[in-house]
């Protein structure tokens, strides 16, 4: 240096820097470091970001003034600097000689000035509006200024005169244009021209912030004051930025993807040719050479056969489309593990600055500043790196869902049964969310072990070989944690299986509510809730256990390793004294360890479960996909519109063919009807067509667009419109046609919102018909040339099926001079197609029309008599239709036992149905008297035909199909309930949480226990910070020089205090975890007992998932997520109180800052928690239909391929998953906006404790300095935590709010009232009277029943009959109370029923209900829920009902398993179970709600003759549908409106010819 600066001007003077009051820099340092600095930062970077700036143009920005005043200013810095050298060389001509730095420095200068201007208009040229590396430079030089500033102006005034007067003008000059730069540098250019024009009304600020604004996420402000202002919703949120959309994203992967593919093919192709395939057969089967084998074949054969081919592998595609992005955050990272370690080196600088006396002030101030500036810097860089990570994992799941979605739309059918659709939804939102929680933290693989390594470099300068003590305890805890952690996860998945049956139980009883309560059932049902429910808290108790011990672990480990190491130390060597930098230093060094201990692990096993999620989706991303080409679309040549030549077919490569030796031409505009027996293949022949199978040999060609119907129709969650349209424009003229053809303009009538009813998914409020027809109907919009329906009118009922046959596919319906190929059942329509096809086992037996086929006496004559039984079948029930429903009840019955044939199949093929599903269907064979000869012989015919092998695909597709046709009815009824449902919206809380919440689930836990719980942790903070108080009076022993005397005394409290903390710790967490678990019980408790006493009105206005949702997410969250959350909320709000405790009481002035501190962080939280809860919600809302989209789109597939929409859904599922990105993009950024705030807060925390520190450095030991400081050195993750939990809280607080309002809706009357309990025998008689009677449905409704009078004696039989909604149901819902009387009375022996117990009420009647309603269970249960009868009472009702063969032969007998809903028992045999219970309780009073068409006329008869045997003597009430049944009873009740209209026997009421005689003759009863 001495070269440089000449003798005269020393580089460094001690004196004159370190050592003094007004420390000084010489002017040696101030020319060549201070002033180089900026300069070499500059030229290091400039050829990175030159080239960087090179590759990424953004257009080019207009010359603006502020722009031209930058580059003004640059170049006036440049003219400055080299008027300081010109100066120079005058001087020296002058023949005063400087040193050589007087040349170098100002020629640095002037050319970094010169590069600095060249940067300026190089970005504006490239479009750049703010940067980061020209506001840097300027920093650096305004912060490198500063110093000769300030010595220049003290030289000045302790000179008389400035000696160097042109030098001290210019370094003025160039102060301040350098700090004028520095503040232009921090204001934004205007947007580049030409650049895409933002037409975006919401565009994301983020894209023009500037640099400041950039990283400390200033942009996002505006966002959080409006979240603050009023809940926010999705218009409000921004655009997703163009670089994080599914467009930029899915084919960067793909991409990386395909090259990946491509790659491995070509290595495998050239050694594995022969050795692991056999060559594709070509045509004619000899290329190159008749005889053997040609000679490239024999040379691959001499290759390696061992090469196994390699796999492509994913990981590399995401690491090439993914990882240079995510690399910046890593670099991030690494700088800021770095700067980590340096506030504890300044930590250690601080305490021994207090401890010496007589050095200057400035040291301490500096000190402080230095480490606010360090724990600034770190801030800023941590949230940097991890928006870089965050975004990272945002890309890879918008990527990967984009994958799998284009992949699922493509795959083989083979593929496809290899993975259920469920299966592929998991990767979608299981797998896809794995690699978004593993990048995260991903960076901590190489980032821990970094961390422990120079944290014990650290450690073991600091206290030597003793280090090794704490770091074996760590080690130790290590696997101590990864115990609970393995034993957390059984008891979870062990939880989830309770939580999982308690939920399903529960959904019975709320679908089945008003049959319990019917049969005042509720308790045995409560019982068998609370039963599943207490294992479930038994579960949650142990792992509250286990929660208690790891949380004692983790707030420990860092006491018991400084425990260790301190104790380990002072022993060991007499010389060792622990001093207060050695203790406090260490103790922050540990502190930093806690994290990297911690994470590693979970780091780790994140890492296990996403590789295998990593090879899930690389399996299904490898699948094979259907070949586009196996069909030529592009057929001019022929005549026919539709040929196959030769076609060999299979649904997988491995299987045998289905479809052999296929010929078929299909003239243009002709229709071809395909029949044959089940399982022939002539749905395959139809995929085969769509190219969906695997094409073996043979062309397949067919002209022009297709339209699809499939055999059951795929329908999705869209209005009936857009399912008609399926994304063409609407023509009202064209639209009508095709409703009025296909049969459903009757149908929009009924539906509440006409063709803009919104249909559920998979068509759930659409019946089987209606679905098929709307198939039907897309197929017709379409406007297509060939026209493929498998089979659509086997769903519709006849007459509709006939109507559709005429009006659109026959010879005059609406596609006449279409091409149509039709797979068909209907025997009838073959007259009038032009063309038949029969297939046989795959093959095309024969082939022609109609007349011909039957000349020739073949297969399709065949075919023509087996299926004539079934016309046999259907004419057997003369004169019984008297409703349409019942029209299809054979085919009921048929397609019963055709499932039945179908499951006894696949029982042999695939164990595809459990056991005892089977036995019914045989059984009602068996019993059902009604089936003749006929049916059993086209059974076994059935059966003979079936056995032929079906391909498994078609074969499933058959089974949904009967299972469809089994229950027309529930979908009948469903519909309008649905449409009341969509009726209520549900309510969602927004804004802020009321007290009152809070404390209503303080009072669930308990008041006292509440009190106690806040006292424990108080308690617990009280111990740690006893722990460290003594450590800074132990070290303060150090200056009185007597530490030798009291070691073991110091060690031994020290120890006490923080083993006190640990066991106070274990206890809070664990009575906390007691009061949560003893709240959840109450909270369920309530909310159960309260759903069991509500009134039926609510269930009829309420839909049940809702109810559900209370029972089932609510109830979770109290269970599991709240108290986590209160748990870390009390945990971080003590550590925060304790360290604003111990800074007060060692530096009392800091109160004072407290104050504007805390308003801040209040204000910044309360913008945070506003904004964040609705984020989170939009988030979730958004997130559903992603998935409900895909699971729709994959059952769809076929149809979506045929329509050839495959790009417009690719489009409709990335619109969904940006959709969820922009709701979950500003959710990840408001965590960093709170992260930068927070941490701020928290870092003038640590600048205050310094300084005030500094300033009472004469009154403060070492020790307490040490304790304060290191304290706030922790603060900040604390502070950040806590509002995250503060918003957790808030979030997880709702469920309590949505419990309690669901256990405090309206009850009815009590289940049993002491004083008014009627005799244990009562009724006696069974008289009934109804009193001047009105009632109600619900409060603001008409009356539906009004003024009823009457009278009816014990033992007579009443028949109540009358149009739909006279009120007939209601009548009966009132003996039982389910409707309450507005107004009159009704007694029953003279017991007014209003005024006893409802249980004591419903237990003395009976009803046998309109709708049969199981439970799952076994049968007894079922039967007898009290066991208040034998087993032999129990089988004499059996034998009553008819069910006692059909019982005997179940294996299990009367413990015989019934499945939800009973659905393993036909919808017959459920109606007799409904009816052995009414037989078991046997009450004086009866009332039948006759089922209507749910229930065949055999049942109905048993049934019937039943009632009449055995319950002769009591008092039967019969609300009828079908007259013929209640012409021999004593009396009949007409209703008509509500009120009686006549009330007779019914022979009386024929002769009268009143409304009665007008129904018997509509029912043929009367002449």
């Amino acid at each position: 240096m001495e070269r440089l600066c000449g003798p005269e001007l020393p580089f460094w003077v001690a004196n004159q820097t370190l050592h003094t009051d007004q420390p000084d820099l010489p002017v040696c340092f101030q020319l060549s470091v201070l002033s180089w600095v900026p300069c070499i930062y500059l030229w290091a970077v400039s050829p990175i970001y030159i080239f960087y700036l090179k590759k990424n143009n953004k257009g080019y920005i207009m010359m603006s003034i502020m722009n031209r005043f930058k580059t003004v200013f640059g170049l006036l810095l440049w003219v400055v600097c080299w008027t300081d050298l010109f100066y120079t060389f005058h001087e020296t001509q002058q023949g005063m000689s400087q040193p050589p730095i007087f040349f170098i420095t100002p020629l640095v200068l002037g050319m970094t000035m010169l590069l600095a201007t060249f940067l300026i208009q190089f970005e504006r040229l490239r479009g750049v509006q703010s940067s980061g590396i020209l506001f840097i430079f300027w920093f650096l030089s305004v912060l490198c200024a500063i110093v000769p500033f300030r010595s220049k102006i003290l030289l000045a005034s302790s000179q008389v005169e400035v000696t160097d007067t042109l030098r001290f003008t210019t370094f003025y000059f160039y102060f301040g244009l350098v700090v004028l730069e520095l503040i232009l540098c921090c204001f934004n250019e205007k947007p580049p021209l030409f650049s895409n024009v933002v037409t975006d009304p919401n565009v994301c600020p983020e894209s023009t912030a500037g640099f400041l604004s950039t990283i400390t996420f200033w942009w996002f402000t505006s966002l959080a004051v409006k979240g603050f202002k009023m809940p926010l919703e999705a218009k409000d949120l921004w655009s997703l930025n163009q670089r994080d959309s599914s467009k930029a994203m899915v084919p960067k992967l793909l991409k990386e993807w395909e090259k990946e593919q491509a790659k491995s093919k070509s290595k495998q192709n050239l050694s594995n040719d022969v050795v692991y395939s056999k060559p594709p057969p070509s045509a004619n089967n000899h290329i190159g050479g008749e005889n053997g084998t040609s000679p490239e074949e024999v040379e691959v054969l001499l290759s390696n056969p061992k090469s196994v081919p390699r796999r492509p592998s994913f990981l590399r595609s995401l690491v090439r489309a993914f990882g240079p992005y995510f690399l910046i955050g890593s670099a991030y990272k690494l700088l800021q593990d770095v700067i980590t370690f340096v506030n504890p080196q300044l930590l250690r600088m601080l305490i021994s600055f207090i401890k010496q006396k007589g050095v200057p002030d400035w040291w301490g101030y500096s000190l402080a500043f230095l480490m606010f500036f360090t724990a600034f810097l770190q801030t800023l860089i941590l949230h940097q790196h991890f928006q870089y990570c965050f975004i990272t994992g945002m890309h890879v799941r918008t990527a990967l869902i984009g994958a799998i979605y284009r992949k699922s739309l493509v795959i083989t059918n083979a593929a496809k049964r290899s993975s259920t659709v469920g299966e592929v939804v998991n990767l979608m939102s299981v797998d896809a969310q794995r690699f978004v929680d593993l990048t995260t933290f991903l960076n901590m693989l190489w980032s821990a072990p970094l961390q422990i390594m120079l944290a014990l470099y650290f450690l073991w300068q600091n206290l030597g070989p003793s280090v090794l003590a704490g770091v074996a305890v760590m080690i130790l805890l290590i696997p101590f944690n990864a115990v609970i952690a393995m034993k957390s996860r059984a008891y979870q998945v062990e939880q989830m299986q309770h939580k999982d049956s308690r939920i399903k139980l529960m959904n019975e009883i709320l679908n089945g509510i008003k049959v319990l309560k019917l049969y005042a059932w509720e308790n045995s049902f409560k019982e068998k809730v609370l039963a599943i429910r207490q294992k479930e808290l038994n579960v949650l108790k142990k792992a509250a256990y286990l929660g208690a011990l790891s949380t004692m672990a983790w707030t420990s480990a860092p006491f018991l390793v400084a425990l260790t190491t301190f104790a380990v130390y002072v022993t060991v060597d007499k010389n060792n004294i622990l001093d207060a930098e050695k203790a406090f230093v260490s103790l922050a060094l540990f502190n930093i360890l806690r994290f990297p201990l911690n994470m590693l692990p979970q780091v780790i096993s994140s890492l296990v479960q996403t590789s295998v999620s990593l090879k899930r989706i690389q399996n299904f991303l490898s699948h094979d996909e259907l070949d586009p080409n196996s069909v030529d679309r592009k057929n001019t040549a022929s005549d026919f519109s539709v040929s196959v030549v030769n076609g060999k077919f299979t649904w997988a490569k491995e299987d045998s063919p289905v479809l052999r030796d296929i010929n078929v031409l299909v003239p243009q505009g002709s229709l071809l009807a395909v029949v044959g027996h089940v399982g022939c293949g002539k749905s395959s022949l139809i995929s085969a067509l769509l190219g969906e199978m695997e094409k073996l040999e043979g062309d397949v060609s067919i002209r022009g667009s297709v339209a699809y119907v499939p055999q059951q129709a795929w329908i999705q969650n869209a209005t009936l419109r857009d399912n008609i349209l399926f994304g063409n424009a609407y023509n009202e003229q064209k639209y009508g046609c095709v409703l009025e053809a296909c049969a459903l303009t009757p149908d929009l009538e009924v539906l509440p919102g006409g063709d803009m009813t919104e249909i559920g998914e998979k068509g759930i409020n659409l019946s089987g018909g209606q679905r098929q027809r709307v198939g039907l109907a897309r197929a017709l919009y379409s406007d297509a040339d060939v026209y493929l329906l498998d089979d659509p009118l086997s769903a519709v009922d006849a007459h509709v099926s006939k109507h559709i046959f005429d009006n659109l596919i026959g010879p005059e319906g609406a596609l006449k001079g279409k091409t149509r190929i039709l797979v068909t059942h209907g025997i009838s329509y073959l007259p009038q197609v032009d063309n038949i096809m029969v297939m046989v086992d795959g093959r095309v037996s024969e082939m022609g029309s109609y007349q011909e086929l039957l000349k020739q006496n073949g297969a399709f004559a065949e075919f023509l008599r087996n299926y004539a039984l079934e016309d046999i079948i259907e004419d057997e029930a003369p004169g019984r239709i008297e409703d349409i429903k019942l029209a299809n009840h054979q085919l009921i019955l048929l397609a019963m036992i055709m499932c039945h044939v179908f499951a006894e199949e696949m029982i042999n093929d695939e164990d595809l149905f459990p056991e005892d599903t089977l036995s019914n269907h045989i059984d009602m064979v068996d019993t059902e008297p009604g089936i003749n000869e006929a049916k059993r012989k086209f059974i076994r015919q059935i059966s003979i035909i079936s056995a032929d092998g079906e391909t498994p695909r078609s074969r499933s597709v058959r089974r949904h199909g009967c299972s469809q046709r089994k229950h027309p009815e529930p979908q009948e009824k469903k519909q309008p309930q649905e449409m009341e449902k969509l009726i209520q919206a549900e309510t969602t809380e927004t804004g802020r949480v009321k007290l009152k919440v809070y404390l209503e689930y303080a009072k669930a836990v308990g008041l006292l226990l509440s009190v106690l719980i806040c006292i424990l942790y108080g308690c617990q903070s009280a111990a740690a910070i006893g722990a460290n108080i003594w450590l800074s009076e132990w070290t303060n022993d150090a200056l009185k020089n007597h530490t030798e005397d009291n070691v073991n005394m110091r060690v031994g409290v020290y120890a006490a205090l923080g083993i006190t903390q640990g066991v106070l710790v274990m206890i809070s967490s664990f009575t906390l975890a007691m009061g949560n678990i003893g709240a959840a019980r109450k909270l369920h408790h309530n909310l159960l007992a309260n759903k069991l006493h509500t009134v039926q009105s609510f269930y009829d206005t309420t839909p049940i998932g809702r109810i559900l949702n209370r029972f089932s997410k609510d109830i979770f969250v109290i269970d599991e997520s709240l108290p986590s959350t209160v748990l870390m909320f009390l945990f971080t709000f003590f550590v925060s109180l304790s360290t604003m405790i111990v800074i007060i009481s060692s530096t009392p002035i800091f109160a004072v800052v407290i104050a504007p501190l805390a308003f801040v962080y209040i204000f910044v939280q309360r913008f945070y928690v506003a904004t964040s809860r609705q984020l989170k919600r939009l988030e979730s809302v958004s997130r559903s239909p992603i998935y409900s989209h895909f699971s729709e789109t994959i059952t769809g597939s076929s149809v979506i391929r045929a329509f050839g929409r495959h790009s417009a859904f690719v489009c409709m599922s990335d619109m969904k998953v940006d959709e969820n990105q922009k709701s979950y993009y500003p959710g990840i950024v408001s965590n960093r906006w709170l992260g930068v705030r927070i941490e701020f807060i928290g870092n003038c925390i640590v600048l205050f404790a310094a300084l005030f520190a500094v300033t009472g450095k004469n009154d403060l030991s070492p020790g307490l300095v040490g304790l304060s400081v290191s304290y706030a050195l922790q603060v900040t993750m604390s502070l950040n935590w806590m509002v995250r939990m503060t918003s957790d809280l808030e979030n997880n607080i709702v469920a309590v709010e949505r419990v309690k309002e669901y256990s405090e809706t309206e009850t009815e009357a009590p289940w049993e009232i002491e004083e008014k309990k009627p005799n244990p025998d009562w009724p006696m008689q069974g008289n009934v009277d109804f009193h001047n009677y009105s009632v109600r449905y619900r409060e603001g409704l008409d009356l539906v029943l009004k003024n009823l009078t009457l009278s009816v004696k014990g033992g007579e039989k009443v028949g109540i009959v009358g149009r739909t909604g006279a009120g007939k149901s209601s009548m009966t819902l009132c003996l039982f109370r389910l409707l309450e009387a507005a107004e009159g009375e009704i007694s029953i022996d003279d017991i007014k029923i209003s005024e006893i117990g409802l249980h004591d009420l419903r237990s003395k009647l009976t009803i046998i209900p309109q709708e049969p309603v199981l439970f799952s269970g076994t049968l007894r249960m079922n039967l007898d829920p009290f066991e208040k009868y034998s087993d032999d009472e129990v089988w004499k009702v059996l034998e009553h009902s008819h069910l006692r063969k059909f019982v005997s032969n179940q294996p299990a007998k009367l413990e015989m398993e019934c499945s939800e809903g009973g659905e393993n028992l036909s919808v017959g045999q459920r109606q007799l179970v409904c009816l052995a219970r009414a037989l078991l309780r046997k009450t004086r009073i009866l009332v039948l709600d006759e089922a209507t068409a749910a229930v065949d006329l055999e049942t109905d008869d048993l049934i019937q003759s039943t009632i009449r045997t055995q319950f002769e003597d009591c008092t039967v009430f019969t609300i009828a549908h079908r007259l013929n049944t209640i012409m021999d009873y004593t009396r009949v009740l007409v209703l008509d409106k509500g009120q009686i209209a006549e009330f007779d026997t019914p022979s009386n009421l024929i002769s009268q010819r009143g409304i009665f005689y007008g129904m018997a003759k509509d029912a043929g009863l009367v002449s």
